[in-house]
């Protein structure tokens, strides 16, 4: 999508996410349906045995995920991670890592998604993660909630 809306999340991710900008996170193309973000490698990422820290690779899926869901839903900066299954699918070997989010359903309080990380240059999948994130109230459902009561 538009450039613009790229510098908007990475501005409000250097500002509210301190993982984006210590881990180097860079935000490719960005749209409502998928969003692709860019982990370069890092040594400090790697645990014994010469391998990307699962630790890592969560971090990347999860600021994946909610960067689609800022997409999909600018009032959700308050949404917050429930649920994170990952998958490890394949050994990462020290590289770029890509991880591309997209969206499976987004209700009146809970988002789901799923990302996939792979390696630069590489089609087979290193991991595939399930996100739940928990969707603040709306000012519309939190005054029908309250005439409902």
């Amino acid at each position: 999508m538009a450039a613009t809306m790229i510098e908007t999340f990475e501005r409000f991710a250097r500002q509210h996410l301190p993982v984006f900008d210590s881990l180097g996170i860079r935000v490719e193309p960005l749209s409502p349906n998928l969003v692709r973000m860019r982990l370069p490698f890092n040594a400090a990422s790697l645990r014994p045995g010469g391998t990307i820290a699962g630790p890592t690779m969560m971090a990347l899926a999860d600021v994946a995920f909610y960067g689609l869901l800022l997409t999909r839903d600018p009032g959700a900066t308050e949404a917050v991670t429930t649920s994170m299954t990952i998958n490890f699918l394949r050994r990462p070997e020290p590289a770029d890592l890509i991880a591309e989010a997209t969206l499976l359903k987004h209700g009146r309080r809970l988002a789901v998604g799923e990302v996939r990380i792979a390696a630069e240059g590489i089609t087979e999948p290193l991991a595939h993660v399930v996100c739940t994130y928990a969707l603040p109230p709306s000012p519309l459902r939190a005054r029908t909630d309250a005439e409902v009561s």
